[in-house]
């Protein structure tokens, strides 16, 4: 791709950008949002028409008006957005726009056969005739693959494609990838946990506000080197957390359990601490945060506010005595994305601003507008919709929803999931910020280097159980994982609480 210029409406998304990939290369492409990362693919996948500039693709100028052809001629794009049909079954998503035909008739007993092939290859446990909305999104994303590979491409470009795995299917993809750069396939790899691109990556190229920053073998570069170039500036320290005085208890949770998923669980947290949750995919890190906020029904528990009990049966409750979830998905559950800046912000105090059936535009307005200007909100106006904001952008317009409750207790459930760097940072500083309010803060992250570098104190958990808690000062990566694989503790834990049960049901028999 050489000269590479894009403009939309008062945007000047690209500025003669060139980008070359080899067969064999897996080449990494960051940025922060807004970069241009994704205008730069979606030229070369035919989805946008570049201003100028010229593509070269094995040896013969192209140029591609539509994504079908891109795809017939060799590259093959995996989104982020998942690109599918839900109701359709696993096998006709992989399979769909080039089904396989015997006469007049779709063969799907071919299509079923290989899309078993490609399963196993990813080593995805799933019937080919299985609904893609019936998966998780991690499977979904794995199924996005196996399409990829059933084109046999020459060229597959990987939009976030770890955003929604667990570790171990990250393993699985990385070792597909390796598989496919063996074979020839030229992978452009698009990916905001920079240490992937460190891990897979043969070259990288930063882009900044539409301008190449530099093309370098991933061997010539450090994750300084990296941010500094993604930025503008040098970040030496990532995570900027800021020492508070820790205040009064805020919340305390007491004997919490969940059915088969979450056990005995008690914790406090303070005014201006920030308490991490850690813990391995499937821990019940998330059932617990939403078991707290009301969203999910809880089999025992005790719930504690400035060291009063307090009942949670819904997310109203939850809300009325101060308690606000930055939720994991923020575009299903925490969004209303076809909705204003405005209008998200203003949602969860709604009734504050309306009078009969009318909602005061004004008073609406200057809420919005506050936090626009106070979480440095990047939008046009307050009436742009949310969907047209970054993914750094999204989180701050939902802290703002939240914020403007005066929340006790913030809960942040995966704060910086595929937002870039240098938003990260941004959320940082505002949690720092909160902390100095006197907001105490639960972050759940299953980034390793985030809970070590914001949590005042670390708690473990491994499947349902607390296993331990870590101070700030003595966490390490080895500490937080030898206790989220702590299941012989956990095995004890379990015999200790089965041994309660029973000595509870005997007594009661007894009585």
């Amino acid at each position: 791709m050489i000269g590479i210029s894009k403009s939309f409406p008062g945007v000047q998304a690209l500025s003669n950008v060139s980008f070359d990939l080899h067969k064999g290369e897996v080449h990494a492409l960051l940025g922060e949002n807004g970069a241009g990362k994704s205008t730069l693919t979606k030229i070369l996948s035919g989805v946008y028409t570049r201003d100028s500039g010229e593509i070269i693709f094995k040896g013969k100028q192209v140029s591609f008006s539509t994504p079908r052809q891109a795809q017939l001629a060799g590259i093959t794009t995996i989104y982020q957005e998942l690109n599918q049909i839900p109701q359709l079954s696993v096998a006709e998503n992989i399979f769909l726009g080039n089904e396989q035909e015997r006469g007049f008739l779709i063969d799907w007993k071919t299509m079923r056969e290989e899309a078993t092939r490609l399963l196993a290859r990813l080593h995805l446990k799933v019937d080919p005739r299985t609904p893609v909305s019936q998966l998780g999104v991690g499977q979904q994303q794995m199924v996005e693959v196996a399409r990829a590979l059933h084109h046999k491409s020459d060229i597959i470009i990987m939009d976030e494609p770890t955003s929604a795995l667990s570790i171990q299917e990250i393993d699985d993809l990385f070792e597909i990838i390796r598989q496919l750069k063996a074979s020839g396939v030229a992978i452009i790899y698009i990916s905001h946990h920079l240490e992937e691109s460190f891990q897979i990556g043969d070259r990288i190229t930063v882009l900044r506000d539409g301008h190449l920053v530099t093309t370098r073998p991933t061997s010539e570069m450090t994750l300084e080197t990296l941010i500094s170039a993604m930025v503008g500036r040098s970040l030496s320290e990532q995570f900027p957390k800021e020492e508070v005085q820790r205040g009064a208890e805020v919340l305390r949770v007491e004997g919490l359990s969940q059915g088969d998923k979450l056990h005995d669980i008690s914790f406090s947290v303070h005014a201006g601490e920030m308490l991490g949750i850690a813990g391995l995919v499937g821990a019940g890190r998330t059932e617990l945060v939403r078991a707290i906020f009301g969203a999910d029904p809880i089999t025992a528990g005790k719930f504690y506010v400035d060291g009063r009990e307090i009942r949670i049966s819904s997310p109203r409750d939850a809300i009325r005595h101060g308690i606000a979830l930055l939720t994991e998905d923020r575009k299903q559950q925490g969004l209303l994305l076809q909705m204003s800046v405005r209008e998200n912000i203003s949602l969860s105090v709604l009734g504050r601003l309306t009078r009969g059936l009318f909602t005061n535009r004004q008073v609406e307005s200057d809420l919005a507008g506050k936090y626009i200007r106070e979480l440095s909100i990047r939008t046009p106006s307050q009436l742009q919709q949310v969907i047209n904001l970054s993914g750094g952008n999204q989180q701050k317009v939902i802290l703002g929803k939240w914020i403007s409750t005066a929340p006790r207790v913030l809960i942040f459930d995966e704060p910086t999931r595929g937002i870039d760097v240098g938003a990260k940072a941004e959320i940082y500083k505002l949690m720092n910020q909160l902390a100095k309010q006197g907001v105490a803060i639960i972050v759940v992250s299953s980034e390793m280097p985030e809970i070590l570098g914001m949590s005042d104190r670390i708690m473990v958990i491994c499947e349902g159980y607390v296993t331990g808690f870590l101070s700030h000062a003595e966490a390490t990566q080895e500490k937080v994982m030898e206790l989220a694989t702590a299941h012989r503790g956990v095995e004890e834990q379990r015999n200790n609480h089965n041994t309660r049960d029973n000595q509870h049901a005997a007594s009661s028999g007894t009585a």
